[in-house]
């Protein structure tokens, strides 16, 4: 239950469950098959823990992609079929992985600093065509693996595309191997949470700064284009507007919150990590919307530096609040309006900034923990939980 480093998958369990519930007997029959596929990837990823010397790719000088065919099959990574500097092939699968990590590297080298995913020059190693039918895409800890999505269904009961066809997608599970690397949040409750977020805030900014959009210009969607025409959503979260991304008969409605008052620990998905993750979503973007422009910039800065430098593997939301005022203060001085615009994007979500180092963070984390452990719904942080989005 523990886990520093698992399998970062970007269809969250929730949905699977949806469409397992839900869906037709081939699409009941899909999810249950990808639930079957991530379980042996978990294990995977556990045999390699012990590992490190073989789970880590050889470090590179500059940029160095690779991409992979598994043809199919699970074995990783599988024949490869382009490498860096290759021009590109017939598939566009493999054109699109190859694109989207050299996106993913470039903003993290370019704005941030960042010598790769591992800030050593790890090479990104991707690998396409993943197992039949696979809907997920995930990071196994060394490199990236793409399914293609619903290929072998009917048409007319297709829910996925591939999976590196949303290049917030690559750039999302590529920044969970920078937060291991980093604050390496532990993955549970509001920790976990965090990890998702820092997630889908990179990966949104790989798409904007690719797209040259500003932050009023961005959608804000993760995952836009990962559905069908025969599905009504227009991704898998909204950092703009938790809880809107996709109302649908075999989906379900999305169960995010925006806000601490709908918080709620879940009995699966770590506590609910995919679905609290909508809390420092928003946050993320008031901050971005606040200070304007480019959100990768400033708004960028300040979460890489908390994210750098100052999260740990407990911090829960209210730490994050306190860090990212923190570090807007070291890059833009006491008082700017980069550190009045992260006081109003916590604010938002219900989360006061606090000044200096808080136990009571710890002490509400320690209280979810045993609420969870109970079995409970109940969280330390909210007067008045809900049971909004619990199924």
């Amino acid at each position: 239950m523990f886990v520093r480093n698992p399998i970062h998958c970007i269809i969250p369990p929730h949905m699977l469950r949806e469409i397992a519930e839900r869906g037709t007997p081939a699409q009941r029959a899909q999810a249950l098959q990808n639930f079957s596929v991530s379980a042996q990837i978990r294990g995977q990823r556990t045999e390699l823990t012990g590992m490190p010397s073989v789970a880590q790719t050889q470090a590179a000088a500059g940029k160095e992609r690779i991409v992979y065919d598994a043809q199919h099959g699970t074995t990783l990574p599988g024949a490869k079929v382009r490498g860096e500097g290759d021009p590109p092939v017939t598939d566009v699968a493999v054109n699109e992985a190859y694109d989207g990590s050299g996106a993913t590297y470039d903003l993290f080298k370019d704005v941030y600093g960042r010598n790769s995913i591992d800030g050593q020059g790890m090479r990104l190693d991707s690998t396409v065509h993943y197992s039949t039918s696979f809907d997920n895409a995930f990071w196994d800890g060394q490199q990236m693996v793409y399914g293609d999505g619903d290929e072998d269904l009917p048409a007319a009961e297709r829910i996925f595309n591939r999976f590196t066809a949303a290049i917030d997608v690559i750039g999302h599970e590529l920044a969970h191997g920078v937060t291991q690397h980093e604050g390496g949040m532990l993955y549970y409750l509001q920790p976990g949470a965090l990890n998702e977020s820092m997630s889908d805030v990179f990966g949104s900014l790989v798409k904007q700064r690719t797209l040259g959009q500003t932050a009023a210009d961005a959608d804000w969607i993760i995952g836009a284009g990962l559905f069908t025409a025969n599905v009504n959503a227009q991704g898998i979260r909204s950092m703009k507007a938790p809880g809107t991304a996709y109302d649908d008969p075999v989906l379900g409605k999305d169960p995010q919150p925006g806000h601490m008052r709908d918080y709620q620990i879940y009995p699966y998905d770590n506590g609910g990590v995919h679905i609290n993750s909508g809390i420092p979503n928003h946050a993320f973007y008031v901050v971005a919307r606040e200070i304007g422009g480019n959100a990768w910039e400033k708004a960028g800065q300040i979460w890489y530096r908390a994210l750098r430098d100052k999260l740990q593997f407990w911090s829960d939301f209210q730490h994050a609040a306190n860090v990212t005022y923190s570090a807007a203060g070291e890059l833009y001085g006491a008082g700017s309006l980069e550190q009045q615009a992260v006081v109003t994007g916590w604010r938002e979500v219900g989360i006061t900034v606090e000044t200096g180092f808080g136990w009571r963070q710890i002490l509400a984390w320690l209280i979810d923990l045993l609420t969870a452990l109970r079995g409970g719904s109940s969280v330390a942080q909210t007067a008045a939980p809900t049971t909004r989005g619990g199924r």
